[in-house]
């Protein structure tokens, strides 16, 4: 069993993109098949296009976000459930004023980015 405040959880900020940062909620050596994270897009800020090797699950809890996905481009907001296949380009631009956070959970195996534009 673990319990954790998400205040002590450290928020590590992302290369890639701007005003991009990570809390890892509970890490692949925490739990068995999933890892939970929390990201947050600042205002203006952007997440690359890029790919995974493994897929996501996102539960979007702040703000709003043009995310494209494959072909696809939609805006995103606080409430919507995402689910992202392995191997599809994916990106995020914030919209408004406010930051754009999302829970996001991988599949406990190892993961490669490949960002395909800045």
């Amino acid at each position: 069993m673990i319990k954790k405040s998400i205040e002590d959880v450290k928020s590590v900020d992302q290369q890639a993109g701007e005003g991009v940062s990570m809390k890892m909620l509970l890490s692949p050596e925490e739990a068995s098949n999933f890892a939970m994270r929390q990201f947050c897009i600042k205002a203006h800020g952007h997440m690359p296009l890029h790919t995974n090797s493994v897929e996501h699950e996102q539960y979007v809890l702040k703000g709003k976000a043009k995310v494209t996905v494959g072909d696809e481009i939609f805006e995103a907001k606080a409430g919507d459930i995402l689910y992202i296949p392995a191997g599809v380009a994916h990106m995020y631009e914030t919209l408004g004023e406010e930051d754009y956070e999302f829970l996001c959970l991988v599949p406990k195996k190892e993961d490669t980015i490949n960002i395909l534009s800045c």
